[in-house]
């Protein structure tokens, strides 16, 4: 039987807030800046089942631009930060895991001043926020989380891409995979998740289960 969550980890961008239309209207722009390949419209759905590194190596984004193109897509951000919103349900699944004593908290990419302002009144509700990962980096900040609250063996991430499972792997956590994130949900079916969510209501019903 699976032990208890005491410990839920959320990643940010396309988990907990809708921000691929976003991330689609400045993207042509941003490779325009940086000099890689341009997204057609027709190829999005394809391109949503790839991998990041495949991804990258799709549109031909030189590794040692990463970061550049990091702090541009943070800084968009914060000038559009108006343009984004917690999908509908995640406010209420937040409420209901705080309030059940679960231990939340974020490790994202983005910034953390970009992630609290989205969350609002929700920011309160979680208690570690590990923002500002590299592409690739989020293992680390996951080992570090679970370090530090000693609930390593007793911990989800929940995240809406591959690299979020294969940081969980690493880390040595179980995966819960959203569907209604940028990775398509077939391809993260495909990976097979510790746990695959449809809907964020599923996130609190599923882990308050196996605490009753």
């Amino acid at each position: 039987m699976r032990r208890p969550y005491r410990l839920a980890i959320f990643d940010f961008d396309g988990t907990l807030a809708d921000t691929f239309p976003w991330f689609c209207s400045v993207i042509n722009d941003v490779a325009l800046r940086y000099r890689f390949r341009q997204i057609g419209l027709a190829e999005t759905q394809a391109l949503r089942g790839l991998s990041a590194r495949a991804l990258i190596r799709e549109l031909g984004v030189p590794a040692w631009k990463l970061p550049f193109i990091t702090r541009h897509m943070h800084d968009l951000a914060a000038r559009d930060i108006g343009a984004f919103a917690l999908f509908p349900g995640v406010w209420e699944m937040i409420r209901d895991l705080h309030d059940a004593g679960i231990v939340l908290a974020i490790v994202s990419s983005n910034s953390e001043a970009n992630v609290r302002h989205v969350l609002g009144p929700c920011a309160s509700s979680f208690r570690h926020y590990a923002c500002g990962a590299s592409m690739f980096g989020k293992a680390k900040r996951l080992t570090a989380m679970m370090q530090k609250t000693g609930l390593g063996r007793d911990t989800i991430y929940v995240g809406d891409e591959l690299r979020d499972h294969d940081a969980a792997k690493a880390a040595g956590c179980d995966f819960g995979a959203v569907s209604w994130g940028y990775t398509r949900g077939d391809v993260l079916a495909a990976a097979q998740p510790t746990l695959i969510f449809g809907h964020p209501s599923h996130i609190a019903k599923t882990i308050w289960s196996l605490h009753t």
